[in-house]
């Protein structure tokens, strides 16, 4: 079975609409697009790079397709460049109906089974870049093994969410994470089962008192 890892930027209010660039998503009026652009340095190039070195092949929404397909293939002497045009892109879309992008394949029937049945299949791991409409479906269906998310400190207020409304309550446990020195907080979350909740209120006097000690209540 091959795993669905997101790579996703996200705001401190979880607005991942157009990281990138301007002109990248401006629906609802977005006009806030390139948000991430001067929080880069060093230790999110280290990290980027190492979450890209290992073989994997691509899985997009139509719009992230889009962008890197009038970009990616036009770059040379790139270490991405070059993996990206190798690679294998799988493309979530019921428009397009041909790509001029090499190695590319269209899930354009029913695009959730046909995620399902890749998943299922031998193979390398399949990673999403951007993609946000996309992953609202992959989350919907529960069909996302890791999540990376990069954390900016900034707010922005209104735009598209990562856990939008319909989101699958779950828990999820964090295995990494790794501050940059612009205060990026680069985490990898992996699912850990379903929402288990609890009440403080029908603690024993003692042990509520315990844990209050201890700054837990």
């Amino acid at each position: 079975m091959r795993k669905i890892i997101t790579n996703t930027f996200v705001t401190l209010d979880g607005i991942i609409q157009a990281p990138g660039g301007p002109e990248e998503d401006r629906a609802g009026g977005f006009e806030f697009g390139g948000w991430s652009f001067h929080y880069w340095d060093d230790v999110m190039g280290q990290v980027m790079g190492e979450g890209m070195s290992q073989p994997y092949d691509l899985l997009l929404g139509r719009k992230t397709y889009d962008i890197f397909a009038a970009h990616w293939p036009f770059i040379e002497n790139d270490p991405t460049a070059d993996q990206f045009n190798a690679c294998t892109k799988y493309v979530a879309t019921q428009t397009l109906k041909e790509a001029t992008w090499q190695n590319t394949v269209l899930l354009n029937d029913d695009t959730v089974a046909q995620v399902k049945a890749l998943k299922a299949s031998d193979g390398i791991d399949l990673q999403v870049h951007g993609s946000c409409d996309f992953i609202q479906t992959l989350l919907r269906h529960n069909l996302i093994d890791e999540m990376n998310i990069w954390i900016f400190p900034l707010v922005i207020g209104h735009g598209k969410k990562l856990f939008a409304d319909g989101t699958v309550p779950s828990n999820l446990k964090l295995t990494k994470h790794t501050v940059s020195g612009t205060g990026v907080i680069i985490t990898t979350y992996v699912p850990d089962g379903e929402i288990k909740t609890g009440s403080f209120a029908l603690e024993e006097p003692n042990e509520l008192e315990a844990k209050r000690r201890e700054g837990i209540a």
